[in-house]
């Protein structure tokens, strides 16, 4: 994908930094050390307590993501239909049509990178980190599918040989959808190690 400049992508350093709490991580299961930034606030006494977001600022967060797409969707002269929405409680926009492939990217970077610069554009206007999920022509829906075939087999290895295994690198929200079909399953159990972008994940037995 050619070097364009992007709708309202451009942020102070302080605003970048906390926006991107939102993006680092927030995809992982509990049993990952990344936890989710975006959803925690610190206390007077220094704990963490859950911010309550309701249904309707979601549903302004994907409204919001959905004018961001659909700008950058004209600067790069792409066709294609754009659903906002709120499920499993967060924001989430999907773009569906032909020849978007080059939106996705290798292994989805491209997507991770616009999602991210989606969820800054909420950020500016909303002064609240966003957990949106970007969705392109489908592509995580079977990156899912691959990814628990990816995670069934980790098992099967852990339950034969009775020794973990580390699988690639991936990213957040790949990462959480092995940890999601790891955990459904008894005596094993997954984490994650290292950092980004080389953060892999563990399947080991379960303690």
């Amino acid at each position: 994908m050619t070097e364009t400049s992007i709708p309202h992508a451009e942020q102070s350093l302080d605003e970048e930094e906390t926006a991107t709490l939102a993006v680092d991580g927030d995809d992982d299961t509990e049993t990952d050390d990344d936890n989710a930034a975006d959803e925690d606030t610190d206390t007077a006494a220094g704990g963490r307590v859950k911010k309550a977001v309701s249904e309707s600022d979601l549903f302004r967060q994907s409204e919001i993501a959905a004018d961001y797409v659909e700008g950058l969707l004209d600067i790069l002269d792409y066709d294609g239909d754009i659903d906002e929405l709120v499920a499993a409680g967060r924001p989430m926009v999907e773009v569906v049509g032909e020849r978007l492939q080059n939106l996705v990217g290798q292994r989805g970077a491209t997507l991770e990178a616009l999602q991210e610069l989606t969820r800054l554009a909420v950020f500016r206007q909303t002064g609240t980190p966003s957990r949106l999920l970007l969705d392109v022509g489908g592509y995580r829906a079977n990156r899912r599918k691959e990814l628990a075939a990816v995670a069934k087999n980790a098992v099967e290895k852990v339950k034969e040989y009775g020794e973990p295994v580390r699988l690639d690198a991936m990213s957040a929200f790949e990462r959480k959808c092995v940890h999601d079909v790891v955990n459904a399953m008894s005596g094993v159990a997954s984490e994650s190690e290292g950092v980004e972008p080389n953060r892999r994940i563990v399947v080991r037995p379960a303690d």
